[in-house]
């Protein structure tokens, strides 16, 4: 495995390259827990070093939850990270909060000049939820509130800055509402939540860990979902797995259609993330989710990938 811990589970990941040095940033709770669904409420955001994407350093941890009261202080979940125009290091994560019971998600953000030590802008978050759109917490139709995993870059030549979430429509099937949360800034502080990128009931509850790239010449978007969150014409397509999807999209990620979209061929690897190695070649590394029933908690060795503008990621031969 490409990151494998004796004392840690391991699982969402997302990473960077600064120079000839690749830095991976993933969730990870102690083994000491001893039920593996427990990790959700324990994380704290682990971070390695490599040079290759196969051999890693496990350096010191780069967040934790904070101090109640706190938009975090329950967990420090999954993010994304992106360098300014002035050369600073911007993470955005997702939080829970104890003052809600964990049941409300939210986005803020943390600061570093070199990747390795990590400041909070505070203790509030700066994106949340918009009930004009998106679905909010009732008790009803899903067990919490779906607002995480941002995803933030910019198209090219373009300043605006654009947030990808895992969300859910206020509209539609309350088995199928998992839609692409969307947010715009113009400074990385401030900013303004967007109508979906996506229609609802098009087979997910949730579509988690969003991340888009243009793969040799193609515009993907990769996703992960749970087999327990898929209707049941998705089961009938692809059988009854959790796994990484991709799709294909237009060049802004506008009406995406979820019905095109296909597993990534091979095992299943869980909230991959698309890398580009040393040589420009891409590559995902996920996590190992579920092998005969029992939880492996380790991130998968690079995966070989190009991508096909009809089927979306495929193998690569190397």
């Amino acid at each position: 495995m490409a990151l494998a811990l004796a004392d840690r589970w391991v699982w969402d990941s997302w990473y960077v390259r600064d120079g000839d040095t690749y830095h991976a940033f993933y969730l990870c709770a102690s083994r000491g827990l001893v039920e593996p669904v427990r990790r959700h409420r324990y994380p704290t955001v682990g971070h390695a070093i490599s040079k290759d994407l196969k051999n890693w350093t496990v350096v010191a941890d780069a967040l934790a939850p904070g101090d109640s009261p706190a938009f975090d202080s329950w967990t420090t979940w999954t993010g994304s990270i992106v360098k300014d125009d002035n050369g600073l290091w911007w993470m955005f994560y997702t939080g829970s909060s104890r003052e809600d019971d964990g049941l409300i998600q939210t986005i803020g953000a943390a600061t570093s000049k070199d990747l390795i030590s990590w400041t909070k802008l505070g203790s509030k978050p700066l994106v949340q939820a918009d009930g004009n759109w998106y679905e909010l917490f009732d008790g009803k139709s899903w067990p919490d509130q779906a607002w995480r995993d941002p995803w933030v870059f910019r198209y090219p030549g373009e300043s605006t800055w654009q947030m990808l979430i895992t969300a859910r429509s206020k509209d539609g099937k309350p088995e199928s509402r998992g839609v692409i949360g969307h947010a715009t800034s113009e400074d990385l502080i401030d900013w303004v939540v967007q109508p979906p990128l996506s229609k609802p009931d098009q087979g997910f509850g949730q579509n988690e860990v969003f991340q888009r790239e243009i793969v040799d010449g193609v515009p993907i978007l990769i996703f992960c979902v749970g087999f327990n969150e898929t209707n049941a014409s998705v089961a009938e397509k692809f059988g009854k797995i959790s796994t990484t999807y991709s799709v294909v999209t237009d060049q802004r990620i506008q009406n995406v259609d979820f019905t095109k979209a296909r597993p990534v061929p091979g095992k299943e690897i869980y909230a991959a993330r698309l890398i580009q190695g040393p040589e420009g070649d891409w590559f995902l590394i996920g996590f190992i989710d579920e092998v005969d029933g029992v939880f492996v908690g380790e991130l998968c060795d690079p995966i070989p990938v190009t991508a096909d503008s009809e089927l979306g990621l495929v193998l690569r031969s190397v």
